[in-house]
């Protein structure tokens, strides 16, 4: 099937049409010196309307026609009305449609026309009144001018919710990439907890099985924090922002996340400079992730029987995790540039990679600003 017009273009089509029959009308009892409203004039005065029907189609087709229309009627000598509202409905959308150059091209056809026309037109009397063509002339530019500024907000507009939607998409990616670092790091260090105490249980069930129940409640509680996260990033994905959530892990948090990875066996020493100056929860939040990537790099490839964490506050915020293993972690590549990115997005660094002496070592620096 062919295109065809809207409803809201054929109903204010058939209303033009409907108004400008009536107004020429009574013009022409107004305007007794000028020819009387025929067929033709009907013909003419409607031809116009019935052009915009399929202006959204063809606009520059609706700006022809429209004035073509209203020339030939001036050119016949009807009464000057209203013929002319479809001319200015025209000559507007196809402006605003984008067709400006084309649209001034035709509308100074049009007014060339309006001038042959009141020249050849057997009502108009002796010459040409030179004010009743600048006051015409002065109509089409105040038309096309308001067009050209309707068209300008318009476009401002489409390109604001263009941009609008394109940040919202970019927002929503940001989001998915934060969700799916959260995710990597906490399912990463949980699970690497529940195989090194399910390793610890399988050794000790057969020999001790009263020592292997720890190792089992701390599976159960690691396996327990971990459906929670998993359920929390999938409550987000679904319900976006209205979706509740917890408060981010911060400094407050670093002695449950030590006392988890000492439960697995390995001996983790924290040393901290003092107490933190108030740091954005951000940084606090990166701290954290950093510190449990590494401890968990550590307990996964770093075979070490121990781990020191050292935060110092001078000049922002400086992380160091160091154990006595044989440098394993370096594997953990994916772990590693989580860390910088996390790291980077703060305007910070980090650096990583086995240390001369034996083992890893990550330290990572953070630039701080007042929260």
């Amino acid at each position: 099937m062919g295109w065809k017009p809207t409803r809201a273009a054929w109903l204010s089509a058939v209303g033009i049409g409907v108004f400008q029959v009536i107004g020429s009308f009574g013009a022409s009892r107004n305007q007794t010196g000028r020819r009387s409203i025929d067929g033709v004039a009907l013909a003419l005065v409607l031809l116009g309307p019935v052009a915009l029907a399929w202006r959204d189609r063809w606009p520059l087709v609706a700006v022809a026609v429209a004035a073509g229309a209203a020339d030939v009627y001036v050119g016949l000598g009807y009464a000057y009305g209203p013929i002319f509202v479809s001319v200015v409905v025209a000559l507007f959308v196809a402006v605003v449609a984008g067709h400006r150059r084309q649209t001034w091209a035709l509308a100074a056809l049009a007014y060339g026309g309006f001038v042959v026309a009141s020249l050849v037109d057997p009502r108009a009397g002796k010459g040409i009144a030179m004010v009743h063509l600048t006051l015409v002339a002065a109509w089409l530019a105040v038309v096309l001018a308001v067009a050209e500024v309707v068209r300008v907000r318009h476009d401002r507009a489409a390109d604001a919710r263009r941009a609008a939607g394109e940040e919202r998409q970019r927002r929503i990616g940001e989001q998915r990439l934060l969700l799916a670092q959260e995710l990597h790091d906490v399912l990463a260090h949980n699970i690497s907890l529940i195989n090194v105490q399910a390793s610890v249980a399988l050794h000790l069930l057969d020999e001790q099985p009263d020592k292997a129940r720890p190792a089992l409640t701390t599976i159960k509680e690691t396996s327990r924090d971990a459906l929670h996260e998993l359920r929390t990033a999938l409550d987000l994905l679904r319900r976006g922002d209205d979706a509740p959530r917890a408060p981010a892990p911060g400094l407050a948090d670093l002695d449950g996340l030590v006392a988890g990875v000492r439960a697995s066996g390995l001996d983790v020493r924290v040393h901290d400079d003092g107490p933190p100056p108030p740091l954005p929860a951000a940084v606090e939040l990166v701290i954290y992730r950093i510190v449990q990537e590494a401890l968990t790099n550590v307990s996964r490839h770093g075979r070490a029987h121990q781990a020191t964490v050292r935060l110092g506050y001078a000049d922002g915020v400086t992380v160091e995790v160091t154990d006595d293993g044989v440098g394993g972690a370096a594997v953990a590549g994916n772990g590693i540039i989580g860390m910088r990115e996390r790291a980077a997005a703060l305007g910070g660094t980090v650096e990583a990679g086995p240390r001369p002496e034996g083992g890893f070592g990550v330290i990572a620096h953070l630039p701080v600003r007042s929260p």
